[in-house]
């Protein structure tokens, strides 16, 4: 695949400063960059690398102001990590696969739509809808009554359980599971635990998309929810009648105990616990191995164990960090105390 630095531009809807009829054919770090490569600059610790990079081109924001002379031409745009973005998604982009492998179970009863592509040693159970230009791959497992809308791409290994719904244009990545059982058990006498039926489904909104060998636990009544956008990072487990909001991103290792709503636009970092039956606001972050136990309102930012407000947590880290003076401290204004009564 092979682009003018031109046509770059028009695409990014960028402005040019420097020759536009160099041909790009591939992407570089900005510190790995060979003549014929694009690369950018949005992190302020890179811009070292721009003055002896060799890459023919840099995506750059606009309000960049160069200390040096650059050799590269300069594409200007508003944004210069989400342009790199889609130059990224541009050059990955192939031909999608077409076709049904004679290796795949299908029950006679399953509707596939058009152009879909399903993988060898792939099970579609009775009821399923698989909407057009699907892909499936490999050794997926899809119950009865799942439905999938149409544009979606399912990895290996990927498992759908009875009735859960799966949106337009969603990437599920291997090995995650959609509606597996939720955690839920009720004490009885001798400490022995009743297992309570999990008779609800998952629900994945549009452009959703799961990490590999992620978890989304079904309801025990009703769905858990995955509103449209959110993004859930690998290894992550997400438990019953759980709501996560739309644009939502969750960093690996964070599990979302049940019952818990989180609203949209929030960030996790990852290895956050969060309890459950909790109400988390909009435009909320958390910082990473943070313990959520309490409701958080909309726009705070959360850190520590348990979490409290980051501005105060970061306060009272730094009394934390020198503790041991200050209690060695306390403990000679004690003797001088002492000292001073007799």
């Amino acid at each position: 695949m092979e682009f003018t630095i031109k046509q770059i531009a028009d695409f990014l809807q960028g402005d040019i400063e420097g020759g536009d009829s160099i041909k790009i054919n591939n992407l570089a770090k900005i510190e790995q960059g060979e003549t014929g490569t694009l690369s950018f600059l949005a992190n302020p610790k890179y811009t070292q690398y721009i003055y002896t990079c060799k890459s023919s081109a840099v995506i750059v924001n606009k309000d960049f102001k160069p200390e040096q002379e650059i050799a590269a031409t300069l594409i200007r745009v508003d944004d210069a990590y989400s342009s790199f973005a889609k130059m990224l998604t541009l050059f990955s982009e192939q031909k999608p696969p077409k076709g049904i492998s004679r290796k795949t179970k299908i029950h006679r009863s399953a509707k596939i739509g058009k152009n879909v592509f399903i993988g060898d040693f792939v099970s579609i159970a009775e009821g399923v809808t698989i909407g057009d230009n699907t892909i499936i791959h490999q050794n997926v497992t899809i119950y009865k009554n799942v439905t999938i809308k149409s544009e979606s791409l399912i990895y290996a290994g990927v498992q759908i359980m009875e009735n859960c719904e799966i949106g337009n244009n969603c990437i599920l990545l291997a090995g995650a599971i959609i509606g597996s059982d939720g955690f839920g058990f009720a004490p009885v006498k001798d400490g022995e635990y009743l297992k309570i039926p999990q008779t609800g489904n998952v629900i994945l909104e549009d452009n959703v998309e799961i990490g590999a060998n992620s978890t989304i636990d079904r309801a025990t009544m009703g769905s858990t929810i995955i509103r449209s956008g959110a993004k859930i990072d690998n290894l992550i487990q997400i438990g019953h009648n759980c709501e996560i909001g739309s644009n939502t991103v969750i960093a690996g290792q964070t599990g979302v105990s049940g019952s818990t709503r989180i609203g949209k636009n929030c960030m996790i970092g990852g290895q956050v616990g969060i309890a459950g039956h909790l109400h988390i606001g909009d435009n909320v972050m958390i910082a990473a191995k943070s313990g959520i136990m309490v409701d958080i309102q909309d726009n705070e930012f959360h850190m520590g164990v348990p979490s409290f407000d980051a501005r105060k947590y970061k306060k009272s880290y730094l009394y934390f960090k020198n503790f041991d003076k200050i209690a060695k401290r306390i403990s000679e204004l004690e003797k001088q105390v002492k000292d001073l009564k007799q």
